[in-house]
């Protein structure tokens, strides 16, 4: 089998955890190679439900290796409580569930400045989860952070020492608020990395070795194209490169490994936080597609705010990713609605543009350009070939696939496994 990259394709919450957990199947290990605990990856298994936020949507599958790659920023209460849910629920994750000792940490003090900042910034705020992930990319990049293999090291202390003064000076001064005690968190954080350290590795070479036997590596990404640092609405962003090129160094895999890159979208598209967002419906219609589509973040419980198809998105994220196939996801939300739209383009200052913006004050002032089309008016989550959709849904996809360039390979009517139709991948 191929070895892939599953990405967003949207500003995130597009589905990916299903379309993981189905694709795992053809794979033998499952990368997550950035972000933190602020994503949210539901998975549903026969009538049990998970909401991973830093497990790999692969452990669901007890044949399969599951790595948490350097590229991601890990906060290790909540890798160890999600271990233990799933523990109990009957899945080991232990001896099949890897994590690079070259991930960054976050540290309780970087959700606190996470939050402070928020609360600082007001109207202005960027709409984090407050998990601390954008100060332990900062930390990561300035050179000052602590490594899950410092967990299990002599000079832990002397790290956090360095790291939590900067970090104290920060929190004292400019947010005038109490600071941080270094032993409570060298004494928390030394005993949290004794609990982790069956699972810590350095797992370039596992990979290296795994490709050698010709085994299958799945990249799961968190996110969406939309969302990453360099290539979204900065800065109303994420902290991390959420596109495809950021699998291969958040997992320490050269790119000529990869065959395969999947962007997964939404039927239409959803974004959750503050920033522009050309397609959106307000009013009655945007609260009805939220409701039928259960739009509500993973992490925060947050309401996504909710619009039309953009394929300008789309066609940006085909570009930088690199897309190979589009798995499109959640198409039976649509099964109700009478008519339906396409974003196919914007108008900026009278002129037609084809191309998303780079400039978050342009992307402000375009108004999309919509094709209508037909709904089809009748339930969808039963069907299990494309041949026996209805001719409107059909339709419809292929416009968004002709909009944005990149064949269908995938199809979602559902949250469960079997509702999932293959389209030549």
């Amino acid at each position: 089998m191929p070895n892939r990259i599953i990405v967003g394709a949207q500003w995130g919450d597009e589905g990916k955890a299903k379309v993981v957990d189905y694709l795992t199947e053809d794979a033998d290990y499952v990368i997550r190679f950035q972000g933190g605990a602020n994503a949210g990856h539901t998975v549903e298994v026969g009538d049990q439900k998970f909401v991973f936020h830093l497990l790999p949507s692969g452990l669901m599958h007890p044949d399969k290796v599951c790595i948490i790659g350097n590229g991601v920023v890990l906060d290790p209460e909540q890798l160890l409580h999600e271990i233990e849910e799933v523990r109990v629920k009957g899945i080991d994750a232990q001896g099949r569930l890897w994590l690079s000792e070259a991930a960054q940490v976050v540290l309780p003090t970087h959700k606190i400045l996470d939050q402070l900042k928020e609360k600082a910034a007001g109207k202005d705020a960027i709409g984090t989860t407050g998990r601390g992930i954008g100060p332990a990319y900062y930390d990561k990049v300035n050179r000052t952070g602590i490594r899950v293999g410092d967990l299990l090291e002599d000079g832990l202390r002397e790290k956090l020492e360095r790291t939590l003064a900067v970090h104290n000076e920060i929190i004292t001064r400019l947010y005038n608020s109490a600071p941080v005690s270094v032993d409570t968190i060298y004494t928390e954080y030394r005993a949290l990395g004794e609990r982790l350290r069956p699972y810590i590795k350095d797992c370039v070479p596992l990979l290296s070795q795994a490709l050698k036997q010709n085994k299958s590596l799945l990249f799961e990404g968190a996110q969406g194209t939309i969302l990453d640092v360099d290539h979204g609405t900065y800065p109303f962003v994420t902290s991390s490169n959420t596109v495809a090129g950021a699998a291969c160094t958040g997992s320490g895999v050269g790119p000529t490994a990869v065959q395969q890159v999947i962007g997964v979208v939404k039927a239409y598209t959803t974004r959750v936080g503050n920033g522009p967002f050309p397609t959106e419906i307000s009013g009655g219609l945007g609260a009805e597609l939220r409701r039928i589509g259960n739009e509500y973040g993973a992490t925060t419980g947050r309401e996504r705010r909710c619009g039309w198809f953009d394929a300008v998105v789309v066609r940006r994220a085909a570009m930088v990713n690199g897309l190979t196939h589009l798995a499109v996801t959640k198409l039976d939300v649509l099964d109700t609605f009478e008519e339906l739209k396409l974003c196919v383009a914007y108008q900026l200052n009278g002129e037609r543009v084809e191309h998303f913006p780079v400039s978050i004050a342009r992307l402000e002032q375009v108004e999309p350009i919509y094709e209508t089309m037909p709904g089809w008016k009748s339930d969808t989550t039963k069907i299990l070939r494309y041949e026996d959709l209805p001719v409107n849904a059909k339709n419809y996809l292929q416009r968004l696939s002709e909009l944005v360039d990149v064949p269908i390979g995938l199809l979602s009517l559902g949250p469960k496994r079997h509702e999932t139709i293959r389209m030549g991948i």
